[in-house]
């Protein structure tokens, strides 16, 4: 939005801002922020940032943390439509308090190297990300976790479950609902919350980001997706960052929550984050080549290679909570298998069958969610493909496909020989801790933020190991 202090000074002036908002983001992809007076900005502040205790924050503790500071990316900056008072907003990059270079932990600053480094290879100059965002809008949301009792429960006016005793019923107007597993492109009036996704998209355009479509998703229990245009991969995690901050206030003004939770009901579609990705050299698609399968490149195939051959290890960063593997269950179309296929929706990488020309064609990889760092997901995912490009890793002779065919009526012992996605968060820990290398390339990641990772990992699992379910309650309490 800006290029200059200059600039920013004027617009502030004009528009009567008041409030200026520095917005960063942890290693657990957790968004933060510091505000200050817009009187506070200064051309120093903008050129040095403000300081803040890196050690406080979750996963960014260090050695070397101490004095940290967050310089604003003044690009990133816009008006920020969720405060009373007129509020200018940027997102920011964490940096040494003395150098200003990033600081090594920052997650954004990962995205940065690996864009470097892409360049260094000389495979491409751009690489382009379109991710799907699949959300659940909840109306009611109750939980509990002590030592004596553990409940949760979500209700929305698109379903009519049982409530509470005590609760106010559900959907007092009495409006027809969805039928279960029919909310696919559900049509107003039963898809009640049309107009709010489409203020989200409105506002999410207002920030400079295009906008493919949106839409009710499968699950009639209020499952929505935004669809978004390819982005470059330095801008592809502020704009994760923008969009689900918008999603998240738009719901809470419309009374709602808004959860990006894999798996957030039992029985339900689970909400994924699918990435769509190509890359450019030259203006020209390196992933294209009329006549091969698919009219994919060998680059493209190589590329794919590469981010099946580490799956397993990237889904430490896909897929990075415990609740993400009650969504990657095999049997239930998940895409679980490190394949890939024109149309198969069980394999981890599809090649979607519309984008058939040489600007678009493009690799859909599956099994992420937006419980994902999306800095460190897109640049994993790069790292891994690039490694597979670098080494010429063929997925036909590793045996990752194609697979056109339904990976579900495959007979078991073939199947037995596809490898699939790791069945829990610690599994995909495991795996990120034997195979690591290909990240380490051109220091786009470094060993203390895959330890510090994940630590910070372990701790969740250990958080929901640690506590008896109510489930078990039922299976067990009169064994």
């Amino acid at each position: 939005m800006f290029q200059s202090y200059e600039e920013i000074k004027a617009y502030i002036q004009k528009e009567g801002i008041t409030t200026v908002d520095f917005k960063y983001t942890d290693l657990n992809g957790k968004l933060r922020h510091l505000t200050l007076p817009a009187s506070e900005l200064s051309e120093k502040v903008v050129r040095e940032g403000e300081g803040f205790d890196a050690s406080s924050t979750s996963g960014l503790k260090s050695v070397e943390s101490g004095d940290m500071v967050i310089i604003p990316d003044i690009k990133t900056g816009f008006l920020d439509p969720f405060w009373d008072t007129p509020t200018l907003s940027f997102l920011c990059r964490i940096a040494d308090a003395e150098t200003k270079e990033f600081f090594h932990m920052d997650p954004r600053g990962v995205a940065y190297r690996a864009q470097a480094y892409m360049e260094k290879t000389g495979i491409a100059d751009e690489s382009l990300w379109g991710p799907e965002f699949e959300f659940y809008l909840i109306s009611s949301l109750f939980y509990k976790s002590g030592e004596n009792g553990s409940m949760y429960y979500m209700g929305t006016d698109e379903n009519n479950w049982d409530h509470f005793e005590g609760m106010p019923p559900l959907n007092s107007g009495g409006t027809i609902k969805i039928t279960d597993h029919d909310g696919y492109h559900a049509h107003p009036p039963t898809d009640i919350y049309c107009t709010a996704r489409e203020e989200m998209v409105q506002l999410i355009q207002k920030c400079g980001f295009k906008i493919r479509y949106h839409h009710h998703e499968v699950s009639a229990a209020s499952q929505h997706e935004i669809e978004v245009q390819p982005i470059g991969l330095t801008q592809v995690g502020d704009m994760g960052q923008i969009i689900k901050y918008i999603i998240k206030m738009v719901a809470k003004d419309y009374g709602l929550q808004a959860t990006f939770m894999p798996k957030p009901l039992y029985n339900r579609a689970g909400s994924g984050m699918h990435f769509h990705q190509f890359m450019k050299k030259n203006g020209n698609n390196v992933f294209f080549k009329r006549g091969n399968y698919a009219d994919l490149s060998e680059t493209a195939l190589y590329y794919i290679g590469g981010i099946l051959k580490h799956g397993r290890a990237i889904t430490a960063f896909m897929n990075p909570s415990t609740n993400s593997y009650k969504r990657l269950v095999p049997g239930f179309e998940a895409p679980t298998a490190l394949v890939y296929s024109k149309g198969n929706r069980s394999a981890a990488i599809r090649i979607p069958k519309n984008f058939t020309s040489e600007e678009d064609k493009r690799m859909e990889y599956r099994p992420g969610d937006a419980t994902c760092n999306m800095y460190l997901a897109v640049s994993a995912m790069l790292m891994a493909g690039l490694d597979g490009i670098e080494n010429k890793i063929h997925p036909d002779q590793w045996g990752m496909g194609p697979y056109d065919g339904n990976l579900e009526t495959m007979p078991k012992n073939k199947l037995k020989k596809i490898t699939h996605v790791p069945g829990s968060l610690e599994e995909a820990l495991d795996a990120l801790k034997r195979d690591n290398a290909f990240l380490l390339n051109g220091e786009v990641f470094n060993m203390e933020i895959i330890e510090s990772y994940i630590k910070l990992k372990e701790k969740e699992i250990l958080q929901i190991r640690n506590r008896t379910h109510p489930k078990e309650v039922d299976l067990y309490f009169n064994c």
